[in-house]
């Protein structure tokens, strides 16, 4: 069952960092990685066998706030 996990940051810099890392060293689809500058968050939509990599990857980069949900398309 798939996921969101969103998290929440300082800055632009590091969401554009966060966003980076996970595409490019994670190999998740562009297209699953929301960026929100206004908020300053970033969403991505997971699978269970990928949740650990990304919960490391966003909390590697030290989020103020990180929350989950039930995904639905």
């Amino acid at each position: 069952m798939n996921k969101t996990v969103t998290a929440v940051y300082e800055s632009e810099d590091t969401l554009k960092n966060v966003a980076d890392e996970l595409v490019s060293d994670a190999g998740i689809p562009q297209e699953l990685v929301f960026v929100d500058n206004d908020k300053l968050e970033v969403k991505v939509v997971i699978a269970a066998a990928t949740e650990g990599e990304i919960r490391s990857i966003l909390q590697r980069h030290g989020p103020k706030n990180l929350s989950e949900r039930q995904w639905t398309e």
